[in-house]
């Protein structure tokens, strides 16, 4: 006896071009930010101005991911702070003891 297993039948919806088209926005919101991001990488030295405007680009980068692909947007503007603030302190710190840890080597090295 042979028994053939037949899958369900799946309905498929057509794309929602407003969907689409948003998506499409998101990107080039963010692939524009990038090409700025490059711009600014081969047109100045790297410094201490490069690397303040990399790290600003960065967060309004991935605040913009955080509201839309987290819908945080939507949400009360308390909520993204709350996330959004410890994440550019966690950034200074990172900064300060990089800073620190180079100031030890130089007198270590003395």
């Amino acid at each position: 006896m042979e028994s053939h297993e037949t899958t369900p039948a799946v309905e498929v919806k057509p794309a929602n071009p407003a969907k689409i088209r948003k998506i499409w926005t998101i990107a080039g919101i963010i692939g524009a930010i990038t090409a700025i991001e490059f711009v600014f990488a081969y047109s100045m030295p790297k410094g201490v101005l490069l690397y303040t405007i990399f790290i600003c680009l960065t967060f309004i980068k991935a605040g913009y991911i955080v509201m839309e692909f987290m819908h945080l947007k939507d949400e009360h503007k308390s909520l993204f702070w709350s996330i959004v603030l410890p994440c550019v302190f966690l950034v200074w710190l990172v900064i300060a003891l990089l800073n620190e840890g180079g100031a030890i080597l130089e007198v270590l090295s003395k």
